[in-house]
């Protein structure tokens, strides 16, 4: 649909020392510092010419993946639309109850996306677990529906559904990234969540359209959401590419490789900086709400509210991934955070309205795209090839714990002081947050290749 490639034209898998050293797993730090100084002229890889078609296009793995990624999300963004207004005014929790609530949705996720990615490098099974987390989230669907009114029940069912989550995150752009060039990755990364949100923008549309047909029966949402994403299942069964390679029996993966990735200085300072960041945003349902509240927007239109987002992520996603590629991937995800201050301030602000809504949307999208492929793309290249998802994971992990701890403290904070202290707050933690990062990133060294 956004760029057209042929098998024959894929592009093949980059090739680095990294990737070659003798070293093996023991420790990550010296495959990726210490290769170049031992290789010796016979086992420096030849560099591969790539044919010019398949520098510009992205490979139909990553198609095939972005296809899964678009109907996976019609489904989740069903639930994700009419899931605040359920629980907080169809359950009767309280603000700081939804935020726990929200903050276990991504707190699981954080618990599980380490594992996901180290069992799919140790096994060498990249859509083994991916698939089998996707498989997981389709089933919790109708778990939603024994659910019922009983929260404890509730949170079992999104925690199940976040550890699918979890599971297939980190092998899933693994795969991305393996299947890319360097000099494409960040438009490979672009095209997939470009696709990821076509899914996102007809998600809410779907929930919109059945509980404007049944209003207030979610039970339809919830059995529709079900069968899209066992669609979802069989696609990535039929179409993705597994990406392995020999699993070294000397030197297997293990936990303590994946963590001593943080010892490659670059990798630490952009994960350190990821998780200060994410620390201080707002999750996407509170923004959503504080929208809700300035503007008293009724119930029944109030999933329409991601649809902003997301059809401004769907337009600047590609644009945006090819930026990274060429102007730097690390500056351009910092510019996205900066994007969502302008977004904070429009809501702290005294504007209401069409001014109001518009901007805050286009802004809260224009974050997304700058952001959540581009830290992927950029990352990529300073992990060796055979810790790739485990590496990933890694700072997905860092963003979920961040992103747990956002939306605890943000509902207390609501909570105590008021929608308007506890969102002057979170404009000043990010004004300071992107300062630190812009000290913490490593930008003068940045490298796309």
């Amino acid at each position: 649909m956004y760029i057209s490639s042929t098998r024959r034209n894929s592009p093949a898998p980059a090739v680095s020392v990294a990737s070659a050293s003798p070293a093996g797993l023991a420790d990550p730090a010296e495959i990726v510092e210490a290769a170049p100084a031992r290789a010796d002229a016979a086992s420096v890889p030849v560099p591969v010419p790539v044919p010019v078609r398949a520098r510009v296009a992205v490979a139909p793995n990553v198609l095939a993946l972005g296809s899964v990624s678009l109907v996976t999300d019609i489904s989740s963004e069903m639930i994700t639309a009419v899931l605040p207004m359920y629980v907080i005014f169809t359950l009767g929790l309280s603000p700081l109850q939804f935020g726990e609530l929200n903050g276990l949705y991504f707190g699981i996720t954080a618990l599980v996306r380490l594992a996901g990615g180290h069992a799919a490098d140790r096994w060498q099974r990249r859509k083994l677990v991916a698939g089998s987390g996707y498989a997981l989230s389709a089933v919790c669907k109708l778990g939603l529906l024994a659910a019922g009114s009983s929260v404890s029940a509730l949170g079992a069912v999104i925690a199940a559904d976040r550890t699918g989550k979890g599971l297939r995150t980190g092998p899933r752009d693994a795969l991305i990234s393996l299947s890319s060039t360097p000099e494409t990755l960040g438009r490979s990364f672009g095209v997939h969540r470009a696709l990821d949100t076509v899914g996102a923008f007809l998600g809410p549309l779907a929930a919109f359209g059945l509980l404007l047909a049944n209003p207030n029966h979610y039970d339809t949402v919830f059995v529709a959401s079900f069968c899209i994403a066992s669609f979802a299942v069989v696609m990535l069964a039929l179409l993705v590419r597994d990406r392995t390679e020999a699993v070294d029996q000397a030197n297997p993966v293990s936990l303590g490789a994946a963590l001593r990735l943080l010892l490659l200085p670059r990798f630490r300072r952009v994960c350190i900086a990821a998780l200060l960041l994410g620390v201080v945003a707002l999750s996407d349902s509170f923004v959503y709400l504080l929208l809700q509240q300035r503007l008293d927007i009724s119930a029944e239109y109030f999933p329409l509210l991601p649809l902003g987002t997301t059809a401004s992520y769907l337009l600047l996603a590609v644009p945006f991934g090819h930026l990274a590629d060429r102007v730097g991937r690390i500056r351009v995800f910092v510019g996205g955070y900066v994007a969502l201050l302008s977004a904070y301030l429009m809501l702290f602000g005294p504007v209401g309205g069409v001014v109001l809504l518009l901007p805050t949307l286009a802004l809260h999208g224009l974050f997304y795209a700058a952001t959540d492929g581009v830290l992927m793309a950029a990352v990529g290249p300073m992990l060796p090839v055979q810790l790739r998802a485990s590496g990933i994971a890694l700072i997905q992990t860092g963003q979920s714990v961040a992103l747990l701890a956002s939306s605890v403290l943000f509902g207390a904070a609501w909570g105590r002081w008021g929608l308007h202290a506890a969102l002057a707050l979170a404009v000043a933690s990010l004004a300071a947050a992107i300062l630190a990062a812009l000290w913490i990133l490593p930008l003068a060294k940045e490298s796309n290749t």
